[in-house]
């Protein structure tokens, strides 16, 4: 019976059980797909980290990421969660990194601390046509929290490498009530080619924090997840874009998320302005704690017992 060291590792936090929990598969190498997208499924978390040696000679590693349902092109926490594995077991050092991932290789940066920042794909942010009332009613909020803001900050579409829908909501109060249709929202995504709906209030939880955000994707099987980094870092992109701050920008934007879910993280996001939008850079960073190490049984390939009629 072959079995693979699997880990969960938990991102944007420094303590075990809060912020995102990941799955890191440190060697996937010569795993199928239907046996990575089965252990995703039985580890259960929103994404799975599967790491490889690379296709492309520019980069250091091949990285996958599987939901419990589906491959995804990209994902933060469980970039961060991974390279803050390799650095604590010293697979890796401090410094630069090229990671090879579905949409091309990025770079990677790890401090001496174990601080990982990941450079993400050129970010786009596009206007949208929907009604303050679909999405209202799609996320459960009233729709005046949404037109309250609207004016500064509408409703649009954003991207670092996976596409969400930015919601600006008034108050994190209107943000905390928040009661989704996890059917609405997939619709509504559907329809408007977005992944996900990241919803954000500049009212936050900490003083220190610049926004609190929510995040729902359940078309790739995560309802809610907890902290997420590609939306924070296509957020900062959005808000960039629209000049949502009086003077000069902050050099850092402090995300947190994850409290409705008792597991409360922190993404920092840096937006490198640029003369074309093309050159534009947004990076994300943040710890991992790790809270489990341990093996998993490779499933057999192609071991399929399901009888269709």
């Amino acid at each position: 019976m072959e079995t693979r060291r699997a880990l969960l590792v938990d991102a944007f936090t420094a303590e075990p059980f809060t912020g995102n929990a990941a799955g890191v598969v440190p060697d996937a190498t010569d795993l199928s797909d239907d046996q990575a997208q089965a252990i995703a499924a039985e580890l259960g978390v929103s994404e799975t980290a599967f790491l490889s040696e690379p296709t492309d000679p520019e980069a250091d590693r091949r990285i996958r990421y599987f939901t419990p349902t589906q491959e995804i092109d990209l994902c933060g926490h469980a970039t961060v969660a991974s390279h803050a594995h390799l650095f604590e077991a010293g697979t890796i050092e401090a410094g630069s990194h090229h990671l090879e991932t579905n949409v091309g290789v990025l770079p990677i940066e790890v401090t001496n601390d174990g601080v990982v920042r990941m450079t993400q794909s050129t970010p786009t942010v596009e206007p949208v046509e929907v009604t303050y009332d679909r999405v209202g009613e799609t996320i459960g909020i009233d729709p005046a929290a949404l037109t309250d803001v609207g004016a500064d900050l509408p409703i649009a579409r954003a991207s670092t490498g996976v596409t969400f829908l930015m919601v600006p909501v008034n108050f994190l109060e209107r943000l905390l009530e928040a009661d989704p249709s996890m059917a609405a929202i997939e619709t509504l995504t559907d329809d408007l080619d977005v992944a996900g709906i990241f919803a954000f209030t500049f009212d936050t939880v900490a003083a220190d924090a610049t926004i609190h955000a929510r995040a729902w994707v359940p078309g790739v099987g995560v309802p809610e997840d907890p902290v997420t980094g590609t939306a924070s870092g296509a957020c900062g992109a959005y808000l960039h874009r629209q000049a949502a701050f009086d003077g000069d920008p902050p050099a850092e934007i402090v995300v947190e998320q994850g409290h409705v879910l008792d597991r409360p993280g922190r993404v920092r996001v840096r937006v490198r302005d640029a003369e074309t939008d093309a050159d534009t850079s947004v990076s994300i960073a943040g710890r991992a704690a790790q809270a489990l190490d341990g093996e998993i049984v490779v499933p057999e390939p192609d071991d399929d017992d399901i009888l269709e009629a």
